[in-house]
């Protein structure tokens, strides 16, 4: 793979792209991805009894974006569209708060993951219409990047009969989301924007470490295949992918360590080192284990990586402090100050200096 950026075909501002870039991956920061649905969001705050309604999404969302010290170790947030729009209960927009914080604003723009036609099991990601428009809009709202995830299911059967149409994620899949992903991307670029790209392997099912290697590097090369083809800028882009993992039902678990070596070799054999930092999503996994692995990967390999390896976790950083908050007013001090914790011990894993025992 031609590990050299596509400078002469880019589109878009590069200096400011590559500006906003190495700003975000700063400092030993990362990103929190506060770009929950509202259906999604209901259905956490259902779990814990929250009443799932506009004010108690505004009153979440305040809480986070108030948190004393988060800029200490997030660099950038990921807002949803309502969010984007939203106010403290004292008026002032939440995207100011955060500007005036010195943190970042950015925005997922995707339409979600709909069923794929004529690939049962398998999704593509839409919302490419009118998003230029909805680009510029961002833009002029004080965003600096934009998100965009695709998701890939492992279908272990599949795999290994090699059944024709059933190997899952199929290539059909894999084509379709990374075509689409490259041209949000370069759309991204033309309104200013960075673009995250978020290619995500679903760690549901029983497929095994290797297996997910495999499907991983298969994802990445197709996806800079289709980057490149589209003349996307690559050091003004920034990765989000799923850590290489075993499948929550798989029997074997492999050690924080072995997951760390996995996920680092897949990455050096496919992405870039034009690109300027990799910033993982949590995926579901514990926010100890994830913070875990990333610290190994930054313990054992920091110094010779051609990209900084940092966050973008959602509910590894968030799930600890909805679960203090409640819906209540009382416990919003208690709620932050875990949610500046949990950002700090990632931050401590970018700098492969995470203890699990002080958590």
């Amino acid at each position: 793979m031609n590990n050299s950026g596509s400078s002469s075909q880019a589109i878009g501002s590069g200096n400011h792209l590559l500006e906003i870039a190495k700003r975000l991956m700063a400092d030993d920061k990362g990103l929190l991805a506060m770009d929950e649905s509202v259906a999604t969001c209901n259905r956490r705050f259902a779990k814990l009894g929250i009443a799932q309604s506009l004010e108690m999404r505004r009153a979440y969302r305040e809480l986070i974006v108030t948190t004393p010290r988060l800029s200490d170790s997030v660099s950038g947030v990921i807002l949803f569209d309502e969010t984007i729009h939203q106010h403290t209960q004292d008026g002032k927009p939440f995207i100011n708060i955060l500007i005036d914080a010195g943190i970042i604003p950015g925005i997922k723009v995707d339409a979600g993951a709909v069923d794929m036609a004529g690939h049962p099991g398998e999704k593509v990601t839409e919302g490419l219409d009118g998003l230029r428009e909805r680009l510029e809009a961002y833009a002029l709202m004080g965003a600096r990047f934009a998100k965009w995830r695709a998701v890939f299911s492992i279908d272990v059967d599949a795999i290994q009969t090699r059944v024709i149409n059933r190997v899952t994620p199929s290539k059909a899949c894999i084509e379709a989301n990374a075509h689409a992903l490259a041209r949000y991307a370069a759309l991204c670029q033309e309104a200013g924007l960075v673009p995250i790209v978020e290619p995500e392997v679903m760690m549901n099912g029983s497929h095994t470490l290797q297996q997910c290697a495999q499907v991983t590097e298969a994802v990445l090369q197709a996806v800079f295949q289709h980057l490149n083809e589209q003349g996307v800028l690559l050091e003004g882009l920034l990765l989000k992918p799923s850590m290489v993992l075993p499948g929550l039902c798989c029997a074997v678990q492999e050690s924080v360590e072995t997951v760390a070596d996995m996920t680092v070799h897949c990455l050096l054999r496919t992405v870039p080192a034009a690109v300027p930092g990799i910033a993982f999503l949590s995926g579901g996994q514990t926010p100890e284990l994830a913070s875990a692995r990333l610290n190994a990967m930054n313990s054992r390999y920091k110094s010779r990586l051609p990209w900084a390896l940092t966050f973008s976790f959602s509910r590894a950083i968030e799930l600890p402090a909805l679960e203090v908050w409640l819906g209540q007013d009382d416990n919003v001090e208690a709620a932050q100050k875990v949610l500046q914790q949990g950002a700090a011990y990632d931050k401590a894993a970018r700098r492969g200096e995470y203890s699990a025992a002080a958590n």
